[in-house]
């Protein structure tokens, strides 16, 4: 297990205040990390970090919005500042989603997806990569993208789209970070319960969806760790430009 070893590592977690961002958090700390946690919402921040400094690990709680340059550049200032080095590994975690159809969606609401969802994942691993080689630091940037990157699905147009873009956008900033020591990949889950489905996923249409997954059921957040652990840690080394989906097999449903 010393492969995965996280030990003398800072990690970033974005949108780390609620769902997969928080279970991102306690499972790196877990691994021995050092965590900056980061979302809008300071409160929720703060019950996190009490609750991983309970269990023994370490974890700064940053305000963060990854919408606005200045609140990016700024957050990632407020982390020198408290650590003395960046950090050198990034789960760029924000996201967020809109329904309905394309044709009547707003464009606030376009905006506001593929601004959280995509822009934000760029303008994260833009300061964080900066960051490292000014330091000339090593490191590894894990994105969160979706398996709807790879399929389509209804009424989630903006999502889907944001979720291909980060997918493509892994595969840049990995092309262009490597020469550098920095590795980037990406984690394509599938359905697991959050706050932005959790009611989708126990309706009638949710459970539809349930029976076409391979395994016939939604994961469970631990059933990420595996993924997350090999893309941050040494493991991973020789990985990058990858996407690791995970999702019981529901990208194999036919046609």
């Amino acid at each position: 297990m010393s492969l995965f070893s996280l030990a003398n590592r800072t990690a970033l977690v974005t949108g780390a205040s609620s769902g997969l961002g928080e279970h991102f958090a306690h499972v790196l700390a877990g691994a021995g990390a050092s965590v900056v946690i980061a979302a809008r919402r300071m409160d929720r921040l703060e019950r996190v970090a009490a609750e991983i400094s309970a269990k023994g690990g370490r974890a700064l709680p940053v305000e963060m919005d990854v919408t606005h340059e200045d609140s990016v550049t700024g957050a990632f200032a407020e982390i020198q500042d408290a650590l003395g080095r960046p950090c050198d590994i990034i789960i760029n975690n924000s996201g967020m989603s809109r329904e309905g159809w394309y044709r009547e969606q707003s464009e606030e609401d376009w905006n506001a997806v593929i601004d959280t969802n995509l822009t934000g994942v760029w303008r994260v691993g833009k300061a964080a990569t900066n960051a490292m080689i000014a330091a000339g630091v090593k490191g590894s940037i894990v994105n969160i993208a979706s398996i709807t990157a790879h399929r389509t699905q209804m009424m989630t147009t903006a999502y889907c789209v944001s979720k291909a873009g980060v997918d493509h956008l892994t595969r840049h900033m990995a092309l262009e970070s490597a020469r550098y020591g920095i590795r980037v990949n990406a984690i394509s889950p599938g359905y697991y319960k959050t706050a932005i489905n959790d009611e989708y996923l126990d309706s009638e249409a949710g459970d539809a969806m349930r029976k076409r997954i391979a395994m016939r059921r939604f994961g469970e957040y631990k059933e990420l760790d595996g993924a997350l652990l090999l893309l941050a840690s040494d493991a991973g080394s020789y990985m990058t430009g990858s996407t690791l989906v995970v999702d019981g097999g529901h990208l194999l449903s036919p046609l």
